[in-house]
């Protein structure tokens, strides 16, 4: 890079223009510069390179060896240096061949990924999405270096320095099996807190929730016997037991295997967001699929 230093870098711009012309004069036309100041950046590029690098001939002027080795090479770096500082090309989804990373748990998964993937197939078909497992402690971190593109977290809790857009609101509902014989019209709180209830642990382990907070307000508590980590295994538990799991409305709509009803206690919902980095923000690629996953939600 020290030589790049010393060397003002248009000249490099009009050493090009001069070994395709091999004339002053013409080079001069090609830049929209005068005769005279082309002559004077020859003499400067010629002190640079410690060359010659053209020499009077009989048709015009004759590269040294040394201006033949610069020639492609040149010409390649020029390339290489004018596409970067192009334009931003519109982004084209059928032309793409990008591969996105995804992070989120298997509620969004299946309440965001899932409704936006048939469109996303069709719109974009040479590109690739891989869903990586979430880890809120490491969202920043996975954004910021690159590891992932989007995250689909509760806003509550999204990691601070991450751009954010909301893409819907949740409630909670109750759930149990299409047939629960304790489902078949909406229980009252005390006849709620004597059903087996399952709970989504995401840490593992926990028998305590947002419902349990809620129902200890009123004085309250209900029978949690089931804690596991993940939505969907609470989605097919209830439909094959007795059973019953306060879910997100989302994940159990249009669902022939359970019976959704309101919950006799009021449990505080959730707004689900979109995160990335600021480093993305601008990009068109990233701005097209951010768009598109907000729009088929």
């Amino acid at each position: 890079m020290s030589n790049l230093r010393r060397l003002d870098l248009n000249l490099l711009l009009s050493l090009d223009a001069l070994l395709a012309e091999r004339n002053v004069t013409r080079a001069a036309e090609r830049l929209s510069f005068s005769q005279p100041a082309v002559s004077i950046q020859l003499a400067k590029l010629r002190d640079f390179f410690g060359d010659p690098l053209l020499l009077p001939g009989p048709r015009g002027m004759r590269p040294t060896a040394r201006a033949e080795a610069l020639r492609e090479p040149l010409r390649q770096a020029l390339e290489a240096l004018n596409g970067a500082i192009a334009p931003v090309k519109p982004f084209d989804p059928a032309e793409a061949t990008h591969t996105w990373r995804i992070a989120a748990t298997d509620y969004g998964e299946s309440t965001i990924v899932l409704p936006a993937l048939h469109g996303l197939r069709a719109a974009a078909p040479a590109t690739r999405l891989a869903v990586v497992e979430m880890m809120p402690a490491r969202i920043a971190r996975q954004a910021e270096q690159g590891e992932i593109d989007l995250a689909f977290h509760t806003t509550a809790g999204s990691p601070l320095g991450l751009r954010r857009r909301t893409l819907f609101k949740e409630r909670y509902v109750l759930v149990g099996r299409a047939g629960h014989p304790r489902l078949q019209r909406r229980p009252t709180p005390k006849q709620f807190c004597q059903l087996e209830h399952v709970i989504v642990s995401p840490d593992g382990g926990g028998f305590l929730g947002v419902t349990d907070e809620a129902l200890a307000r009123a004085g309250m508590a209900r029978k949690v016997v089931l804690s596991v980590p993940h939505f969907l295994f609470v989605r097919e538990a209830v439909a094959h037991t007795d059973l019953v799991a306060m879910l997100p409305a989302r994940l159990v709509r249009d669902h022939r295997q359970l019976k959704v009803v309101d919950a006799p206690v009021d449990v505080p919902g959730y707004e689900m967001s979109m995160l990335w980095h600021e480093r993305v923000h601008r990009d068109p690629a990233h701005q097209w699929l951010r768009e598109f996953i907000a729009a088929s939600v």
